[in-house]
């Protein structure tokens, strides 16, 4: 491909160099890691480096220009090509040199602060049920058929999104599920793609450190709606019980399905819960849609999921799933990883890892959690270091309000003090008169927790869900919740081939 035909529509600063004139590329890169013969390296500013400083590594192992919104170094040598905003000029030409993936391939962008994860591999799921080869790019890993690959970010930059969807074109594939970050929205990654469906799962404070504002977190969210630079979506399947869902600006062009996991909204386009019950197995309830009512038994526990199965069941009514093997799809799904995820060694009480990290997320597990009826609440939870402070008392005062006893501990704190962390959160958590103890080390507390717990009794144990890692100051230490529980209840003795 000719370099002029890779910068199509993409927004310059200056006109072409008349070396770049007829110049043939073979491909892209944002990785000076990932460099050849004949590509050209995209230069933008990211969180951690100034990709301008690995341009020239980039020119030597055969890139043949460079990219970037800002001027090149005084000591550059080689074609270098300024543009107005560095990843949406990424986006834009991944979108050209993968023409072919784009156009084929059908996307589901599934965006909010809770229940992307747990969405998406339900809708998935669905997919999959309706006999289509898929996709999926989220939190916690990637998919392209059967292959799984790890999720160094929730939304990937836009050329790996679109290497992903090339894959799986190769494959016969056609749908892709993807979780869309504000982060993503605000940042351009997603810049030009043309989403079929877009499903809102709801907005609650987070991320606040990067947005400043929920107006602005918000915005960026909306702008999924109304389509950054590509078309708007086809679908929108919004959540009815959610205030914020009810301010988005669509299409005129995009259907709306709304769903209302209260059941409290009516309508011919809404999704309804009726009939909901819940249990340590999982819940039943019945899915009301234009009139008839569809039964459901999910493998997943706690009412939160309600929402994020009725938000997967417009999605499949969007992509034109017929309502049972939505149901079938639905069902198949089993507990997604680190939402609340039980782990089971026999024990007469019930351990929980979920990634709870807001407050509003830590309230509605907890509300989740006592409407199976437990002896009592124990919560283990702690806070990011180098994120929204303000949400710290928050999610303290969550905890106290709906637990019968709180082991304060350590999350990722990055560069920050744990103990400075801890004392935020106390500031909520001392409003309750709940019980509760601090405990720096995060695998002391959850062991104090375990040994806490009494029969019938459920320790919650939020904030890290499927991660793998303890981020402390430079270091990033192994570190699985689910692990550590299961290594401490074999500890006291609990293992559940010896319960079969």
């Amino acid at each position: 491909m000719q370099l002029e035909s890779l910068l199509a529509g993409v927004a310059l600063r200056a006109p072409l160099a008349e070396q770049a004139r007829g110049l043939r590329v073979s491909g892209l890169c944002f990785d000076s890691r990932k460099a050849g013969e004949g590509k050209v390296f995209v230069a933008f500013v990211g969180a951690k480096a100034d990709g301008r400083a690995f341009a020239r590594q980039a020119m030597e192992r055969g890139c043949v220009a460079v990219v970037s919104e800002l001027e090149a170094p005084a000591d550059f040598e080689g074609l270098w090509i300024v543009v107005e905003h560095g990843r949406k000029a990424l986006a834009r030409m991944a979108r050209t040199l993968y023409a072919a993936a784009a156009y084929a391939i059908r996307l589901c962008a599934v965006t909010g602060t809770n229940g992307k994860t747990t969405t998406s591999y339900l809708i998935d799921s669905i997919l999959r049920a309706a006999g289509l080869t898929t996709a999926m790019v989220g939190t916690i890993e990637y998919h392209v058929g059967e292959a799984v690959k790890p999720a160094p970010n929730t939304t990937p930059e836009s050329l790996e999104i679109y290497e992903l969807l090339e894959e799986l074109r190769q494959i016969g594939g056609t749908d892709a599920v993807m979780e869309v970050s504000s982060h993503a929205l605000e940042l351009g990654r997603v810049w030009g793609m043309a989403f079929h469906t877009a499903v809102f799962t709801n907005l609650t404070r987070d991320h606040l450190d990067f947005h400043v504002t929920m107006e602005r977190y918000f915005a960026a969210k909306e702008s999924l709606f109304l389509g950054q630079e590509g078309p708007a979506p086809r679908v929108a399947v919004l959540n009815a019980d959610d205030a914020w869902a009810h301010k988005l600006r669509l299409a005129e062009t995009t259907e709306v399905i709304w769903y209302s996991p209260s059941g409290q909204m009516a309508g011919e386009r809404v999704l309804r819960a009726r009939e909901v019950e819940t249990g340590f197995d999982g819940l039943r309830m019945r899915v009301e849609w234009k009139g008839m009512q569809h039964p459901l038994r999910s493998q997943m526990v706690a009412r939160i999921n309600v929402a994020n199965l009725l938000a997967a069941f417009g999605a499949g009514l969007a992509h034109g799933i017929a309502p049972e093997v939505i149901v079938r799809g639905l069902e198949a799904c089993k507990a997604v990883p680190g939402r609340f995820e039980r782990i089971d060694e026999g024990q007469p009480f019930l351990v929980a890892v979920d990634y709870a990290h807001t407050d509003d997320a830590l309230r509605n597990t907890l509300r989740a959690a006592r409407e199976l009826n437990p002896g009592r609440i124990i919560t283990v939870f702690g806070c990011g270091g180098d994120r929204d402070r303000a949400k710290r008392p928050l999610m303290g005062l969550a905890a106290g309000e709906l637990s019968n006893y709180v082991v304060l501990t350590s999350d990722n704190p990055r560069s920050e003090d744990p103990l400075a962390i801890i004392n935020d959160a106390l500031v909520g958590l001392r409003r309750t008169d709940t019980p509760h103890v601090c405990e720096p080390d995060r695998e002391r507390a959850i062991r104090r927790a375990i040994q806490e717990a009494g029969p019938r009794d459920l320790v919650v144990i939020a904030g890290k869900g499927h991660e793998t890692y303890q981020q402390i100051q430079d270091r990033k230490l192994d570190f699985d919740d689910r692990v550590t529980a299961r290594r401490i209840l074999h500890a006291f003795g609990y293992r559940k081939e010896a319960h079969a």
